[in-house]
This record gives structure tokens, sequence and C-alpha cells, in this order.
């Protein structure tokens, strides 16, 4: 029995709940992604971390009262997208408004009632990105909400460093302007489908979370290749580059 654990109190075993109610044991899945990034490195080349660009779908963006109800993900290895390796599940939220499942996402009330909850689908999910780098388009938003359901339900935060395309698309941006115009629009728009036709990338079916996923797996990729021309090599050089790696903290 853990000396941490427990304590005697008149008379009685009782768990560190009585004296903390917000304490939880860490799962074993949040345990387990923590020792994978014990002495994470950020001075390799990129071609050698593997990635899982993902994307969450939302009740909507209040970020004390929204949830997660579905999480798309696709593994990058070799800075190549791996098609046969996805992550797709919906998930249950605590309330069901099925305005708000149906007329964004596209997902009926019906598939979130028989989906598994989201303390269910974590381990599930860390397991799959073991130990990868998270890319998203607007990861922040992702992360947050990623980390408050771990953090309720596993026990902390996760400790897989994030890659926003977002940012690395405006970094992108801004450095072509600057080497062919001396300026850019600070006004345009980063959004993953106007980025997409832009670039001309493969196009798939928006506010789906592993369609959404795969979108900005291209654009990740796409800009990616644009930047190592430019002499970036290495997760340090993409991270001094742009500022774009969110090192998420260990909870």
């Amino acid at each position: 029995m853990p000396s941490c654990a427990l304590f005697f109190r008149w008379g009685r075993v009782v768990s560190l709940r009585d004296f903390f109610p917000g304490f939880r044991k860490i799962h074993p899945a949040l345990a387990k992604n923590r020792e994978l990034f014990k002495d994470f490195n950020q001075g390799r080349l990129l071609t050698e971390y593997r990635f899982v660009v993902f994307d969450t779908e939302l009740t909507g963006l209040n970020k004390r009262r929204d949830e997660i109800i579905s999480i798309g993900a696709v593994r990058m290895v070799n800075l190549q997208i791996e098609l046969s390796q996805t992550f797709h599940c919906y998930i249950r939220p605590k309330k069901i408004d099925p305005n708000a499942a149906t007329l964004v996402h596209r997902i009926t009330p019906e598939q979130l009632r028989g989906a598994p909850s989201i303390e269910e689908v974590l381990p599930d999910f860390l397991d799959f990105c073991g130990d990868a780098l998270l890319v998203g388009h607007f990861v922040g938003i992702d992360m947050h909400f990623l980390g408050k359901a771990t953090k309720r339900h596993l026990g902390g935060l996760i400790s897989n460093p994030s890659v926003d395309t977002m940012r690395l698309a405006r970094g992108y941006k801004e450095a072509r302007c600057r080497d062919h115009f001396g300026g850019c629009d600070q006004s345009e728009s980063y959004n993953l489908d106007l980025l997409s036709d832009e670039f001309n990338l493969p196009r798939f079916k928006p506010h789906d979370a592993l369609e959404d996923a795969l979108q900005t797996a291209y654009l990740f990729l796409f800009l990616v290749k644009k930047l190592k021309h430019g002499g970036i090599r290495t997760l340090k050089e993409l991270y001094l580059a742009g500022r774009i790696l969110s090192l998420m903290g260990r909870g």
C-alpha cells in the first residue's frame, strides 16, 4: 500500500480525496504517456519524428461548458501520411443538444447516444498517439478541450508537444511577403479550407473530425516541405523559425 495514497484519521483509513476533493490518481494511460516524453529531444531531424494530425468536433466554443463530440486523427511517419492508420470516434457528451450536434457537424443525436464516453475514448486515443507530436489547425482550441478532458478523467495533462498549422502558415506567408513585397496584409484569413484552396491541396469534407485531420495533414506536409527549402531541417529549427511549437504543461 503506497504510503502517499492513504492516511489514518479517527480510526479509519481515508483517501487523499477526503482532504483534497480534486485529487485524482493518474490513469495508467497518462503515466505511460508521460514516460514517453521524459527525455524529449527537439534537436532531431523532422523526418525522425512521428506526427499525429488530429481534429476535434465540439458542442461549441465555450471553454467551460462545451465538450468534445468527435475526435479524428491520422498518423504521419517519415513526413508521409499513413492513410491506413487513422482514428475516428464519436463521443457521447453529458448533454446532447440536437441543434449543436446536427447544424454544423452533421452528427445526429442518435449517433451520440450510442457513442462511448470521453473517459472510455481517451486511453485509446493516447495509445494511438504514442510518442508522436500532435498537429492541428488552430490547435490551441483542440488542446484546451483535450487537456480539460484528460485532466478530469485521467488525472492530468498529456505530454505530447503540439504544432499549429495556422501559425505555421502565417509564418510561411509572412516570410514570402517579406521576400517579394516587403509586407503582408494582416487581415487575410488563415481558414483551413481557404489555405487548402490557395495551395491547391487535395480537398476533404469540412466539419468532420477525420476529414479535417486529413486536410490538416496535407497542409502540414506542404508547409514543412516549403520550409525545408529555407533550410529548416530539425524540430528545434521549426520552433525557432516561427515559435509554432507549443509544449503542453506536465499537469
